[in-house]
């Protein structure tokens, strides 16, 4: 029988994710074939996999760590907000639907069945299945239908570790607290506790370790420091993304606009890691900077919601002036469609039917639909013929003359489009800036910047010192043991 074992959070954002991808990479360093897998997610940040689907991109990072192409049964369920009230639903990679909050209680029972399907699809291939929980499982008023926690955990046996977040504070009562709250058949799935994001000497918390194992009567195993080279690895939620250090001497100077429904945000990371790169988010309530060479606009679960959020921070003021300046634009995917002169959706795929005015920058226009585009591409880049690779998650099609001045070929089609002088370009490519080659050139047409190769071989690095670093700290061969006893 498969072993799996999940890890679920006193809070969000206590570092599950992280943690899962750092125990994979360490388990196959071992020897085992091992799966991630996240019953639900929620996060407008998404990997297309291999089977034509798509997932939350922290379990494509799980699987690059656990040495496997992405796969749609990692992630069954996928929410992408849309609103503040509503999200899509994306069921084993494809959409099944659009709903509003209080409505999607009434769908989660539907979503058990395929979320175990997924499970048990993964587990008859892997020597263990790590799995990921959501949030955290003392949020009991969403314990009804529940398949992101307990709910799943008691469905298919699944032995859970409770992770603690020491670096915010309350770690104590993050624990016993979460125990207090649960129904004791939940309570019981919990064979163990952890803590994350230690800062300082790992000796000074051991009366609170040791109350935490005498009061829960879970062991505890272990404590794991902060992991000083976690920037380096993607961002899940758009909240962690980090402001770039200040660089006066930075060749190339980058502002990103962070849009409430940014999404696929981790274009940015490989530009973000160059040495002679300055990247700046540009967040609500904050102008562009006046001195930036290039603007990015990043991708968007709502397009005509984000450029309406955009206007209102006065950034479409701040971008014409910026052009006028002579500085450049580049959109990506959502960001690409709002630069445009319009966005059409007569079939209120967004929302209400209608159609919203693009910035203008770029003549073409986009009509939305309910068919998305989803798949990895390699092609070329227009402007030097160079190797690209990517993927495309979106819906809507853009079309007009700038289209004529493609920023990619792929597969014998034009992609993406040009303004005349070619300072605005936007495509619907995401991933793009990984690739070494391509990324290098780009710099040095923007800012005779060189480029540092090595990117990939960066996040690969930084999995097996996440891996080593999780050996060390915490105990794997327990939680292996509790992993083959459901």
């Amino acid at each position: 029988m498969t072993r799996a074992l999940m890890i679920q959070g006193a809070g969000s954002n206590v570092g599950k994710s992280m943690l899962v991808a750092g125990l994979a990479r360490a388990y196959v360093r071992r020897g085992l074939s091992v799966a991630p897998f996240k019953p639900q997610n929620m996060s407008n940040n998404a990997a297309v996999t291999e089977d034509g689907g798509e997932i939350g991109r922290a379990q494509a990072l799980q699987a690059l760590a656990a040495g496997r192409a992405p796969h749609t049964d990692m992630n069954p369920v996928l929410l992408k907000p849309e609103t503040e009230t509503g999200a899509q639903v994306v069921v084993q990679g494809k959409r099944l639907t659009s709903v509003r909050a209080g409505d999607y209680a009434a769908l989660k029972p539907r979503l058990m069945a395929p979320v175990l399907d997924s499970f048990h699809r993964l587990a008859a291939g892997a020597d263990l299945v790590l799995v990921e929980g959501a949030g955290s499982p003392a949020e009991v008023n969403l314990r009804d239908g529940d398949i992101a926690n307990m709910g799943f955990a008691r469905a298919a046996g699944v032995p859970v570790v409770l992770v603690g977040d020491i670096d915010r504070g309350g770690v104590i009562a993050q624990i016993l607290g979460t125990q207090a709250v649960l129904e004791a058949e939940d309570a019981a799935m919990i064979r163990g506790f952890a803590i994350n994001k230690f800062r300082g000497d790992p000796a000074l918390f051991d009366a609170g370790y040791r109350l935490i194992e005498a009061r829960s009567g879970w062991p505890g195993l272990g404590v794991l420091p902060w992991f000083d080279k976690a920037h380096l690895l993607p961002a899940e939620d758009a909240l962690d993304l980090a402001q770039g250090p200040a660089n006066p001497g930075a060749a190339l100077k980058i502002g990103c606009l962070a849009f409430s429904r940014i999404a696929n945000f981790d274009d940015l990371d490989p530009l973000g890691s160059e040495p002679d790169v300055e990247l700046r988010m540009i967040r609500a309530g904050q102008p562009i900077p006046g001195d930036l060479d290039l603007v990015i606009l990043p991708g968007s679960k709502s397009t005509r919601g984000d450029l309406a959020f955009l206007r209102d921070q006065g950034w479409d003021i701040d971008l014409r002036a910026h052009w006028r300046r002579g500085g450049r634009v580049l959109g990506l995917c959502g960001g690409y469609q709002m630069l445009g002169r319009r966005v059409e959706d007569p079939e209120g795929v967004e929302g209400t039917p209608g159609a919203t005015e693009g910035l203008g920058l770029l003549d073409v226009t986009t009509v939305m639909s309910a068919e998305k585009r989803l798949c990895e591409v390699t092609g070329r880049s227009a402007a030097h013929d160079l190797p690209l690779e990517g993927y495309e998650i979106h819906m809507g099609r853009t079309d007009g003359p700038d289209r004529a001045r493609p920023f990619a070929r792929i597969a014998g089609r034009d992609e993406g489009a040009s303004s005349p002088d070619g300072k605005v370009c936007g495509t619907y490519l995401h991933g793009i800036f990984a690739g070494d080659a391509f990324r290098a050139q780009w710099l040095r047409d923007h800012a005779a910047v060189p480029g540092e190769a090595g990117h990939a071989a960066r996040v690969e690095e930084t999995l097996d010192a996440l891996a080593a670093h999780c050996e060390a700290h915490l105990d794997l061969d327990r939680m292996l043991e509790l992993a083959g006893r459901p």
